[in-house]
């Protein structure tokens, strides 16, 4: 291959990474496995062209190739959750914070990693949805396959025979699979919640009271700003708590440490974040304590999902690692 194909290929088949990566992490639950996964998709690819005989789109043959990594990666049967997925909300009375690093927990990820850049608004608020963490936890729960066929045809929009074609199976089976995986997906009962992008100026102006309550620890505003059956969970911790008064009460009890604390925004799994800073009392200024994300619904908010593996999900988000006195970020040395 001389050097301007080989070049016009690289820029062909990294054409294909962003919704590459979007089918990927809705496979596997997991931003850097999906990264992983597309890499190598895009490594056996580049190897293999030599075969691709063109009866199908590069984009149908990538799309074969990756979903045959996935499925490797998933043949050892872990599937990601949530803590609502393994255990009751506990009342904030009987509240401890259990670490469950056995766990292999739903991973956050950046919109801009994921979601294809389309001027459609149907299309583009399909695929926020189609990214939300409950989805893919409510995804967690379909075998391999079935998880393909329903991402495939009900987010992808493929045809029946599409999918068969990619799965060397039949569409018969194909539209089996199907109703099998939506009957299970109905009975996981992921909530609805706005989009992040664009928000309207409701969206906008309930977000900003959010980071105005939480700053100021206006418990009274935050609990106005709750929907009553609201969640909030904090892996890898496995405590999750159902309920504003709960959620208020553990804010107050062991949550006290976030008094103080600042908020910047960003966006994460087509709904808006904040990532968290806590007061740094012995260096002054602010530190990473979660990546917060944050779920709304009929003007309130209905979901906190705190991730607390700053190391892990700040770099992936671009996040600064410190905010000065201010609350403005301290530029990297």
């Amino acid at each position: 291959m001389s050097d301007l194909a080989a070049a016009d290929l690289d820029v062909r088949l990294e054409g294909h990474r962003r919704e590459l990566t979007g089918y990927c992490y809705r496979m596997l639950g997991s931003a850097f496995e999906a990264e992983d996964a597309v890499q190598d998709t895009l490594v056996r690819a580049w190897r293999s062209i030599d075969k691709f005989e063109g009866r199908a789109s590069l984009r149908s043959w990538l799309y074969r190739i990756a979903t045959n990594v996935c499925l490797d990666m998933l043949t050892a049967g872990n599937k990601r959750a949530r803590p609502m997925d393994l255990t009751a909300a506990t009342p904030v009375a009987n509240a401890q914070l259990n670490s469950r690093p056995e766990v292999t927990w739903l991973e956050p990820v950046p919109d801009g990693r994921v979601l294809p850049t389309t001027e459609d608004p149907a299309e583009a608020a399909l695929a926020r949805e189609s990214v939300r963490l409950a989805f893919v936890a409510a995804l967690q729960h379909l075998p391999p396959k079935q998880r393909a066929v329903l991402i495939l045809r009900e987010v992808l929009a493929w045809k029946a025979s599409e999918v068969a074609e990619l799965l060397d199976t039949s569409v018969a089976s194909v539209n089996s699979a199907l109703q099998r995986a939506r009957s299970t997906l109905a009975e996981a009962e992921p909530k609805q919640s706005d989009a992040a992008d664009p928000l309207d100026e409701e969206q906008r102006k309930l977000l900003d009271r959010y980071v105005a309550a939480f700053e100021g620890y206006d418990m009274t505003a935050l609990t106005a700003l709750l929907h009553e059956d609201a969640t909030l969970s904090m892996p890898p911790y496995d405590l999750w708590l159902r309920g504003h008064d709960d959620i208020v009460g553990w804010m107050l009890g062991v949550g006290e440490a976030c008094r103080g604390s600042r908020l910047l925004p960003t966006v994460a799994n087509g709904t808006p974040a904040f990532a968290h800073y806590h007061p740094d009392h012995e260096k002054g200024g602010f530190t990473p304590w979660a990546l917060m994300v944050i779920e709304t619904s009929g003007g309130k908010v209905s979901g906190i999902c705190s991730f607390l593996d700053t190391e892990r999900w700040f770099p992936l988000f671009d996040l600064p690692a410190r905010l000065d006195e201010e609350g403005h970020p301290v530029p990297a040395l």
